[in-house]
């Protein structure tokens, strides 16, 4: 807990989902009143990037977000002829530059709690413009991680 923030049972159950399971896709979550972070949206095993950059922002253009994506594509390793797929999680702090002052601080400083929940997560990203949340953008610092 951070900020006085609490990360829900169905935000860790739902992790899990993804992370172990391999159930969904992504998952995004928001903060409720000022208290506890709660599961927002699911996107389904087969949803694409663009479904996500959408759920992302169903909630408006000022609103912030947090989620998390089982970002998969495929690697060439150096020196081999074939590629192998590549399964990464990230966990996003989506807060976009019009969201309110009072929104970002509570959502910045309880990013460090779902850090703590989510074991597992090979990257955080923070992003306040689409571009920052694009999938080529996202895909380069995923394959940054990558041995060669």
């Amino acid at each position: 807990m951070a900020s006085g923030i609490e990360v829900s049972t169905e935000c860790k159950g739902i992790f899990e989902e993804i992370r172990k399971l391999k159930q969904h896709r992504y998952v995004i979550y928001a903060i409720k009143q000022e208290r506890e972070i709660i599961v927002d949206v699911v996107g389904r095993r087969t949803a694409s990037y663009d479904d996500f950059l959408n759920d992302l922002r169903r909630g408006g253009p000022d609103e912030c977000r947090y989620a998390v994506y089982d970002y998969a594509y495929h690697h060439q390793c150096q020196g081999a002829s074939s590629t192998c797929l590549k399964e990464k999680l990230f966990l996003m702090l989506w807060c976009p530059m019009q969201a309110k002052i009072k929104d970002k601080m509570l959502y910045s400083s309880s990013f460090a709690a779902l850090k703590k929940e989510f074991n597992g997560v090979q990257k955080y990203i923070q992003a306040t413009e689409l571009d920052e949340a694009c999938r080529e953008c996202v895909e380069e610092q995923l394959r940054l991680l990558d041995r060669n």
